[in-house]
């Protein structure tokens, strides 16, 4: 699931009372900076975020995520078939991967700061559930974790270069009404999952009727979306100058929504075959 909390609340949050000065190619001088002394290095010499930098933090959490989801798969084992029923089992650790993945994302969305931390846990944690899930989907329908992870780099490659050519554009409208559409999905799928610890549920959310396949085409294209607001909010830090270690805030809600994407594509894919 996405994180609507890295938003552009969150980027003012964090952008008060960080100003990294900028130089005056005319006059020569620093604008906006305090005296410089003899004292401790000046506010200049900060880091300040650079879209290499966040590729780079992207390239180290989307790696270790990988590593992390090939020994999900490995140690997730086959469907079973007891009493004329098949059944899958998911490895007891991978929910506790996921319980680590979204604390470490709902902590680094209030300490920005420590993403750089977080966010390695959380590619960790979140990563050995996925590459479980995937294994049980693979295992009921052969070759839907290929199809799934296509269909994701295809989307993210088609939503990059509709946001670059600026053909979607990222206003402030735009932002809220994918934001309150996220959150909205979020409350479902809570709501869903406090029913089914009753023995209830919300049967067109995994059910692959018109209704459901309707309900996973539309929860998909709001996580695509939602690439739309990670790229603007990166070009938007980039630009801001803010500090270094926001580059791992960025990559870190990027990737979080990646994974959700991947995620809604195998239900979607699954709901199809079905």
């Amino acid at each position: 699931m996405s994180n609507p909390i890295f938003n552009d609340q969150t980027m003012q949050r964090d952008a008060a009372g960080w100003a990294a000065p900028v130089r005056d190619d005319q006059a020569g001088a620093v604008t906006g900076a305090p005296p410089i002394d003899d004292g401790p290095v000046s506010s200049w010499n900060k880091k300040v975020m650079t879209l290499n930098g966040t590729i780079s933090a992207i390239a180290v959490l989307f790696i270790l995520l990988l590593v992390s989801a090939s020994f999900g798969w490995s140690q997730a084992s086959g469907p079973t078939d007891t009493a004329g029923e098949v059944t899958y089992q998911m490895p007891p650790i991978a929910f506790v991967g996921i319980i680590i993945g979204f604390i470490a994302v709902i902590v680094a969305s209030f300490k920005p700061m420590l993403a750089k931390f977080l966010g390695p846990v959380y590619s960790i944690g979140y990563g050995f559930a996925v590459g479980a899930i995937s294994r049980m989907y693979e295992s009921f329908q052969d070759g839907i974790v290929v199809q799934a992870i296509g269909a994701t780099l295809s989307v993210f490659l088609v939503m990059l270069v509709l946001y670059r050519t600026r053909i979607i554009k990222v206003t402030d409208k735009f932002r809220r009404a994918i934001i309150f559409a996220t959150l909205g999905i979020m409350v479902l799928y809570g709501v869903s999952f406090l029913m089914s610890l009753f023995g209830a549920s919300i049967s067109f959310i995994n059910s692959p009727s018109l209704l459901g396949i309707g309900f996973s085409v539309v929860v998909c294209v709001v996580a695509s979306l939602n690439l739309a607001l990670d790229f603007d909010r990166i070009e938007r830090g980039v630009n801001a100058r803010m500090p270094k270690d926001y580059e791992w805030v960025s990559a870190l809600g990027l990737l979080v929504t990646l994974v959700w994407l991947y995620l809604e594509m195998l239900r979607l894919l699954s709901k199809l075959r079905n």
